[in-house]
């Protein structure tokens, strides 16, 4: 017999719905992470995050925003060589320009996860099918640290209102910084930027936009984060291409002892 579940939609209770409706709405973007749902055999109302049993719908929707992507990906140039490190500049950029970054997951209360690199113009079509909202974070080399996309220069005019006040308990959630890599690639000629993620001792993955890598090719890198306290030099051959061409993984080869400290330095302190 299926499960019969209520949602809250405004302030009124909805339902009973089975749960295959409550992955559509979820699809539609009509439920997210933070709705209240409630089926027999629960106390309370509780956040669709909080529930163990329907984490599949949050992976459902790191799918949808791939989708989305992969929908946009005809706006996206083929290959993007970022800059050399400078401040970023909110004045005047590419709108379809791939060098975003989104940290996922501090908004919602659960383990964040970096996406991208993607463009505004795709951040404002994840905005507006509700995969992303005013707390998600948001970083682009050049940039100090993640911001929320609340604090993004020109909110009203690029998401049409006005961004919401975010207390400082908030902004304290997360204060990880990212880890910056400096790539020269093929003829060590090409320099590339890219954000590291999981990082270990053992490798990394990158997001970065355009370097077209092969799998079991050599990548020289020099990493840091922006508060470049945990910089190291290192190599490593590559592993695994992530989709659509947005990054790679890479497993480290000959680590030296310094660049060893560095990563268990920033596990540590993360």
């Amino acid at each position: 017999m299926s499960v019969s579940w209520y949602y809250v939609e405004g302030s009124e209770r909805v339902g009973p719905v089975v749960e295959d409706e409550l992955k559509v709405l979820f699809a539609k973007g009509k439920l997210n992470a933070e709705s209240y749902v409630w089926k027999k055999g629960l106390e309370n109302w509780e956040k669709i995050c909080d529930l163990s049993e329907l984490d599949y719908l949050l992976h459902q929707e790191e799918e949808a925003i791939v989708a989305i992507v992969n929908k946009q990906s005809d706006k996206v140039p083929d290959v993007l060589k970022l800059p050399p490190i400078k401040e970023f500049s909110w004045v005047k950029y590419d709108l379809d320009a791939p060098i975003f970054l989104i940290k996922i997951g501090v908004d919602r209360g659960t383990s964040s996860t970096e996406y991208g690199p993607y463009s505004m113009n795709i951040i404002k079509k994840l905005f507006f099918d509700n995969r992303v909202g005013p707390k998600t974070y948001i970083f682009t080399p050049g940039m100090k640290d993640w911001i929320f996309l609340a604090d993004i220069p020109k909110y009203s005019e690029l998401f049409m209102g006005i961004p919401p006040v975010i207390d400082e308990e908030q902004r304290r959630l997360d204060q990880r910084k990212p880890f910056i890599a400096r790539m020269l690639f093929h003829d060590n000629n090409n320099v590339y930027e890219g954000v590291c993620r999981d990082i270990s001792i053992g490798g990394v993955q990158v997001l970065v936009s355009g370097m077209n890598v092969i799998v079991g090719e050599t990548i020289n890198m020099n990493v840091h984060p922006t508060n470049s306290d945990y910089c190291f030099v290192a190599a490593g051959k590559i592993v695994r291409v992530l989709d659509g061409n947005q990054g790679f993984s890479l497993r480290f080869e000959n680590l030296s002892s310094e660049a060893h400290k560095s990563i268990d330095q920033y596990v540590e302190t993360a």
